[in-house]
């Protein structure tokens, strides 16, 4: 029986990639239009997976995913770094000056803003998914307005790619998180690790958890503070920790809890960087 890969966005998308790279082409991947009707499926147990995009080198942090993981209690299995291409796609026939408006994710939009401001007669608007916005072109024969979408999607939906890899900085990656239901515990010995740490309002506070963390050799990677609505003036950080020795991240996790109480540990893993 295939793999249920639950994902964001339809066939195309950069999301659908990174699927068919990690469980290959006989999983059956299940498309949503968002990412919490993704998320609220994983958690219900009716995908064996999730793929969800968490950050970009470029545009940073999706903070809302985090908030996601924490409240439909998912663990965090693994992650993956993928090379972001844009492509400026578009009805076969057409040249760039053919073109009134261009649609796209926001983000897709945001990593392509030098190449789009030598056309300041082509609009801008924001869409849903990239490879929706491909899908759309294709179905309703939409002239005069492109999309800007992966390769894969031109493929897909029969679109003449106008100019390849628009995006402002080449090296552009995002960095996506495989999700399950629960933790399955594995052979395979983690060196990096996603948490949520609550602290109070007070001086000194986040300093005094920098400190225990790096105390035991903890490289912080990532670190996101979001309120905690319910509690004014309380913040929950958000941390990707990578470290080379287990014990002493579990230490860490140990003082951090005798200290602060609130830890949440969302999954440990291996670094894909």
């Amino acid at each position: 029986m295939s793999l249920k890969i639950a994902i964001q966005g339809v066939p195309g998308s950069f999301h659908h990639k990174v699927a068919l790279e990690n469980f290959g082409a006989d999983c059956e991947i299940i498309p949503f239009n968002t990412f919490e009707a993704l998320a609220k499926f994983v958690s219900h147990g009716e995908a064996d997976f999730g793929v969800m995009a968490i950050e970009n080198s470029i545009a940073g942090a999706i903070l809302p995913n985090y908030d996601l993981i924490d409240r439909y209690e998912l663990f965090i299995r693994d992650e993956y770094y993928l090379p972001i291409a844009h492509q400026l796609m578009a009805l076969p026939g057409q040249s760039i000056d053919d073109i009134r408006e261009v649609r796209s994710h926001p983000m897709a939009i945001l990593q392509c803003k030098a190449f789009l401001s030598k056309y300041p007669h082509i609009q801008q608007f924001d869409d849903v998914d990239t490879a929706a916005v491909a899908q759309r072109i294709a179905d309703k024969k939409l002239l005069g307005v492109a999309g800007i979408a992966s390769e894969i999607a031109a493929d897909i939906y029969g679109l003449e790619i106008l100019t390849r890899d628009i995006q402002t900085v080449k090296e552009n990656f995002t960095r996506f998180i495989i999700l399950q239901k629960e933790k399955i515990e594995t052979e395979i010995l983690p060196n990096k690790a996603s948490f949520k740490i609550t602290i109070h309002n007070e001086a000194g506070g986040l300093a005094k958890l920098l400190t225990y963390l790096a105390e035991k050799q903890l490289n912080l990677s990532k670190i996101q503070s979001i309120p905690v609505i319910e509690k004014p003036w309380e913040y929950a950080f958000f941390i990707d920790a990578e470290f080379a020795d287990y014990n002493q991240y579990r230490e860490a996790m140990a003082l951090a809890t005798r200290e602060f109480g609130d830890l949440k540990i969302f999954g440990e893993y291996r670094s894909r960087k």
